[in-house]
């Protein structure tokens, strides 16, 4: 399998694993998610040459993001504070794990990365979710807006082995 198609793949099952519809996503304007130079999204005119049957180039993500109705926003150039929660979080994660363990393989580090997005996605109580989970706040969502999502969160509760 391809790069782009393995890469494609990965991002059909994402867009299937989570439970709700994605509406938007916020990225910075790095070569991942957009062509460099652009000045921002480009989705609405995929989403418009797509339409119009139009032969045209685009950045494999923000295609993904046409073809499924996403809107792709992107962060303000040289505005660090924007993106201080992604960093923030992937500070959290290579604390809990790499910087504390060694791994013998990546399989090892796969298999600890799982147990503590887990742990933190079914245990840790946030202050920004008012003390809940990050999933006692998706199931509380479901609740008043089931018309968000796609599929019953409470169904995505992890058996007795977490």
């Amino acid at each position: 399998m391809s790069l782009s198609a393995a890469t494609r793949c990965c991002r059909s099952r994402l867009i299937a694993a989570v439970p709700y519809k994605i509406h938007t996503v916020l990225t910075d304007n790095g070569i991942q998610f957009t062509t460099p130079g652009a000045g921002g999204s480009a989705v609405p005119l995929i989403k418009e040459a797509i339409a119009n049957g139009e032969i045209f180039r685009a950045h494999a993500f923000e295609y993904a993001c046409a073809r499924n109705d996403i809107e792709h926003r992107t962060t303000k150039a040289r505005h660090p504070w924007t993106n201080g929660q992604v960093e923030r979080m992937n500070r959290t994660i290579k604390d809990a794990t790499v910087k504390r363990f060694y791994y013998e393989s990546h399989d090892q580090l796969r298999t600890h990365l799982a147990d503590f997005v887990a742990a933190y996605n079914f245990a840790r109580r946030l202050k920004t979710l008012k003390g809940l989970t990050p999933y006692e706040f998706i199931c509380k969502a479901w609740a008043s807006q089931p018309e968000r999502f796609k599929l019953n969160p409470l169904q995505q509760m992890p058996g007795p082995n977490i």
